[in-house]
């Protein structure tokens, strides 16, 4: 398959490309910040970019603090589904919210957030954790005319790997760029596991540059 993308059919979509993700955030990805600057060198390669958007309510059930006696980082069942203990992250009008500053926002065209609903996270950029409720990027991205996306961001292990099954499952051509992303490892292998699991299912692991040339 060409993996490379027709403009006027293809979508960027950046990954939770915010404070809190990054260094010196409540979630921070190691290496978080390097894929800024691979963000800003493909945004102008493409006619549509979207962003996707951690918005939690300060009483988000998935944070650690909402549960007493629940560290961070243990995982305990949250209305019938697996929810991981984080810390409080991406609070709808913070700080760690916000875009990464020295993300070129100019070159976003919509932003789809997600995780507004206290009760349910939300690490795809598509649905929630439970697809109960769907975000509507699919339908925005088909009134667009778009058959292919290439995705990056924060993080790999989790709203990567999940937007990205998620846009197979959807229909899409989906390719993972995969030196725009960087992951939580939360356990040894979790990152290679989220890889593997993406090309299991479709997905086509490229570089930036494969784009860039």
């Amino acid at each position: 398959m060409n993996s490379h993308p027709e403009k006027h059919h293809a979508a960027l979509i950046l990954v939770d490309l915010q404070n809190d993700f990054v260094e010196g955030g409540a979630l921070a990805v190691k290496g978080g910040m390097e894929v800024i600057d691979v963000a800003n060198r493909l945004i102008p390669k493409f006619s549509l970019v979207v962003a996707t958007q951690d918005w939690h309510p300060a009483d988000h059930q998935s944070f650690a603090s909402q549960h007493p006696g629940q560290p961070i980082g243990t995982v305990f069942e949250l209305h019938g589904l697996t929810q991981v203990a984080w810390p409080d992250h991406c609070v709808q009008n913070s700080h760690g919210a916000a875009f990464v500053e020295s993300l070129d926002q100019s070159g976003v065209h919509y932003v789809v957030q997600k995780g507004t609903d206290r009760s349910i996270d939300s690490y795809s950029g598509f649905f929630d954790n439970g697809h109960r409720r769907s975000t509507e990027l699919s339908e925005y991205l088909r009134s667009r005319g778009i058959q292919q996306v290439a995705i990056m961001g924060l993080a790999t292990d989790y709203c990567v790997r999940f937007t990205a099954l998620d846009a197979v499952a959807q229909g899409f051509k989906t390719l993972l760029i995969e030196d725009g992303c960087r992951g939580v490892d939360l356990h040894p292998g979790d990152i290679a596991d989220a890889l593997n699991e993406m090309e299991r299912a479709g997905v086509v692991r490229i570089r930036s540059e494969d784009l860039l040339a």
